[in-house]
């Protein structure tokens, strides 16, 4: 890493230099064991310099061919984007949505590259910005860099049925539903297209030979997993539901908040059967009869599985699951960027906050010193210690003299700019007031990386892109209500604590309807920030009726009564109380059709049986959420232990079916 350093800064300190004159002054090149190591060793550094987004040329002399030099293009290292603050703000937000240590890669190199670029962020619009992570693995990278470049890759996969095995695809889209990562493209082995969830890929995929199939066109992730729930049985369903509740069928309805009785769009008979057991609690299903009588016979097998004591016998003799161990050894060009961004950064402002810059980074202290510290050591090698990087730390202020070919924006991938397009799409349903600044960061972000250095893989067109990343579950809006709840609270997460004429901008009053209980509340609420998890999106507010801080799925926020409605708790007579979690351990015996619970749930440890059955430990679960996942799953999951989430199971299983045969 200080040897691609020193070249970067040996090159960049000078109009040009010649191959002869870098290959005597760079220490490495010049004590390597042969001219052809020598050679191989810079014909490495230059694709890591160029895979940076340094705008390294070539020209030969046009006297002596055989005289080559060798320059940092300034000319086309400007502004890298033409950003306002808070485009740029939205872009930083955008990179945020991942853990970069989790998912390496683009993950990691996009969020200090955009430092780079020299912006400041808006930091009241960035605290209106959702936090939080969309999922996060380290296999998307290579997935991501496979589909840009028309690659195939190789990984160990586990699918639904049976042990992982060896998997060579052709990846044609890499893209997100339901908070969750798919890749879906044509399997070698099987000559023919698959669906993988990325969280089941068990190895680090590593790369193969140029792809051979052609890619389908118009390839949309939504319609591949429409497509396995399709059946001929299909039909429009009528369904009996509680005011303000199973607010997920009124949307796909078109039915309004308090509608009593709603009509889903036509569907097929397994996904409308999925769609009901999912919000069974608050709906019956009046029509067709054939599916009423199948969900009140699916209903009672699953009460029926829960009746009594569980048998533990082959849960004990079930075998312990090994944790997949995939690489997350950052690359020396992600740890590279990072410098070069951090000195970047602090000399387009003269002086930084050491904690600041850290925490801008995304990385401790005691890693940013690391760095500086090895930026102190390097500099243009052809003229002595002299010109050496002056970085200095001294009492928590960070300085960086001396090292003007750093200062300058590096250039996004394609996998990296598809990385921040994920993350837009991760921020866009809570966007509200700020939709079109997402859009227009978007649209910059897409026009201006069309232009890329010699020797650089070229950026995809914007057709190309959309085609390698599919979020449309991320960005669908569900409601016109959404609208609404949005706009007021980002007006109140804006607006000072207190006016001139004694109002609180800052306070909203809400109804909302829990998944865990019957009916609505009416609460009085100061926003203080928006979340995401995946799918989801949270409001973090204080509450007046609790009397302490709470978290408010925005989706469940239902209404925005007038000011003045009297604040009341939930008010619903029917139906179970699921509220909190779980106290202590749950274990669950999974078919192939409810492995998700275990992903879905974050499983602490999972233990392999007979018959592709998997049994997952879940610790102090959400109880609501959970209930509902095991009626999904239409009898592919079953509780073990506790007994006591047994009885619950049974009592809203037949509670479920006594709404079915009246």
């Amino acid at each position: 890493m200080e040897r691609l350093l020193n070249v970067i800064m040996t090159i960049g300190s000078r109009r040009r230099i010649d191959r002869a004159k870098l290959f005597s002054v760079i220490p490495d090149y010049a004590s390597a064991v042969s001219e052809q190591a020598a050679e191989r060793m810079f014909e490495r550094d230059k694709a890591a310099i160029l895979e940076l987004g340094l705008p390294l040329s070539t020209e030969r002399d046009v006297i002596d061919e055989n005289t080559v030099y060798y320059r940092i293009d300034t000319a086309t290292s400007g502004a890298v984007l033409d950003l306002s603050t808070e485009e740029y703000t939205v872009l930083l937000a955008a990179s945020r949505a991942w853990d970069a240590a989790a998912a390496g890669g683009a993950a990691r190199r996009v969020r200090s590259k955009l430092l780079s670029l020299g912006h400041d962020a808006d930091p009241d619009l960035l605290r209106r910005t959702p936090r939080g992570a969309i999922e996060s693995l380290p296999v998307l990278s290579p997935l991501l860099d496979a589909v840009v470049a028309g690659r195939s890759v190789r990984f160990t996969y586990r699918g639904t049925h049976g042990a992982p095995a060896e998997r060579r695809v052709e990846p044609w889209v890499v893209g997100v539903h339901d908070g969750h990562w798919y890749v879906y493209g044509w399997d070698r082995d099987r000559s023919a297209p698959r669906l993988f969830r990325a969280s089941r890929i068990e190895s680090f995929p590593a790369e193969g030979s140029a792809a051979q199939q052609a890619r389908p066109e118009d390839t949309e992730l939504s319609d591949v997993l429409g497509r396995m729930l399709d059946s001929d049985d299909r039909a429009a369903a009528t369904l009996r539901a509680a005011p303000f509740k199973a607010l997920s069928l009124r949307d796909r309805a078109g039915a309004s908040l308090e509608a009593e009785q709603l009509t889903l769009p036509s569907l097929p008979r397994p996904a409308a059967r999925r769609l009901l057991l999912a919000d069974v609690r608050w709906v019956e299903l009046l029509e067709p009869a054939a599916w009423r009588e199948e969900l009140e016979q699916v209903l009672e097998t699953i009460a029926g599985l829960h009746e009594g004591e569980a048998d533990l016998t082959e849960l004990e003799r079930a075998a312990d699951r090994p944790v997949p161990r995939i690489r997350l050894t950052p690359q020396s060009g992600d740890h590279l960027s990072r410098m070069i961004s951090a000195a970047s950064y602090v000399m387009s402002r003269g002086e930084a906050d050491l904690a600041e810059l850290a925490e801008a980074l995304d990385i401790s202290e005691k890693q940013l010193v690391t760095d500086l510290e090895v930026l102190f050591v390097c500099g243009d090698m052809g003229a002595g210690w002299e010109d050496l990087i002056e970085a200095e730390w001294e009492h928590g202020t960070v300085r960086v003299r001396n090292a003007e070919p750093l200062r300058r924006a590096l250039t996004l991938s394609a996998v990296e700019i598809t990385a921040l397009l994920a993350g837009l799409a991760a921020l866009e349903p809570v966007a509200g007031e700020t939709e079109k600044i997402v859009a227009s960061s978007r649209e910059k972000l897409l026009a201006g990386m069309h232009g890329t250095a010699e020797g650089q893989a070229p950026v995809p067109t914007r057709a190309e892109i959309a085609e390698a990343i599919s979020t449309d579950e991320m960005a669908a809006r569900t409601a016109d209500r959404a609208e609404a709840v949005l706009a007021a609270v980002h007006s109140a997460l804006h607006a000072p604590l207190h006016t001139g004429d004694g109002t609180d901008a800052s306070r909203l009053t809400i109804r909302y309807s829990s998944a865990d209980r019957p009916g609505t509340s009416v609460r009085r609420i100061r926003p203080l920030r928006i979340e995401t998890d995946g799918a989801r999106s949270y409001l973090v507010a204080d509450c007046e009726l609790a009397g302490a801080q709470r978290v408010f799925r925005l989706d469940r926020i239902v209404e925005l009564p007038a000011e003045g409605t009297e604040m009341s708790r939930a008010d619903g007579d029917a139906g179970a109380v699921l509220a909190g979690r779980v106290d202590g351990e749950v274990w669950l015996r999974l078919g192939p059709a409810g492995h998700w619970i275990a992903e879905s749930f974050g499983a602490a440890s999972l233990r392999d049986g007979e018959d592709d059955t998997t049994y997952a430990r879940l610790d102090s679960p959400l109880l609501a959420p959970l209930v509902d996942a095991v009626l999904e799953s239409a009898g592919a999951a079953q509780v073990l232990a506790p007994h006591a989430l047994r009885d619950t199971i049974v009592t809203v299983a037949r509670d479920a079916v006594a709404r079915h045969t009246r």
